[in-house]
């Protein structure tokens, strides 16, 4: 299969098949592999000494099957008249957030003011506080944030899903701690729900800078 993204979770290193379903990524013994391609079960590996030295495995995807139900999408029962049909719209009142790199104004990131930091990460320094807890006691896996932006194909694959399942390999914390954080951190519930996994990769990687810069 071309195209399916190999990542080593250990490492924080991602390839991307060729043609012909080959990849090439360094590995360890005790590392993990992990394959995801759009419409197939993900595949986790752990690599062995002796898949090292007695010769090149050969994977296979599983694919998923879904069931789909009809859905009726009528949001607002627009009339058709601007005037009218504009005061229907409901006005989102969180902020932006901008991410560097990304070609786009901004995305749903709540209140993001000086002051609503503040508040947000104020009780940082509580030894009992989450974000303390979950940045404070895992240094190692918050580290794998850096190289996680700087792999340009796992930036490619995060850029396409919205499971957030790659993250939770990768972080070792589950959703909803990956929900926690973004929302101690300020960010609305509608950025947190509709964002793509690199969007998230990049508010949390703020969150965490921001994080350190008040533990200075």
């Amino acid at each position: 299969m071309a195209g399916v993204h190999v990542l080593n979770l250990s490492s924080v290193e991602g390839v991307i098949t060729n043609a012909q379903g080959v990849f090439e990524i360094a590995v360890q013994a005790q590392d993990t592999l992990y394959f995801s391609y759009l419409g197939f079960k993900p595949l986790k590996v752990p690599v062995s000494n002796d898949m090292i030295k007695f010769g090149i495995p050969v994977f296979r995807l599983t694919e998923l099957s879904f069931a789909l139900e009809e859905v009726i999408v009528r949001p607002y029962q627009l009339t058709g008249y601007l005037d009218i049909d504009v005061r229907k719209v409901p006005i989102n009142p969180a902020g932006r957030y901008s991410i560097p790199g990304l070609p786009s104004a901004g995305y749903e990131g709540g209140n993001r003011n000086r002051s609503s930091i503040s508040k947000a990460l104020g009780s940082l320094f509580n030894p009992a506080d989450f974000l303390y807890n979950l940045f404070g006691k895992n240094p190692k896996q918050m580290r794998k944030l850096k190289k996680m932006r700087e792999d340009d194909a796992i930036k490619a694959l995060l850029g396409t899903k919205f499971d957030r399942e790659v993250l939770v390999q990768f972080l070792g914390i589950d959703r909803i701690n990956l929900e926690e954080i973004l929302r101690n951190c300020s960010y609305s519930n509608a950025f947190i729900k509709e964002a793509n996994d690199l969007q998230i990769l990049e508010a949390i990687s703020g969150c965490y800078e921001e994080y350190k810069i008040l533990q200075l």
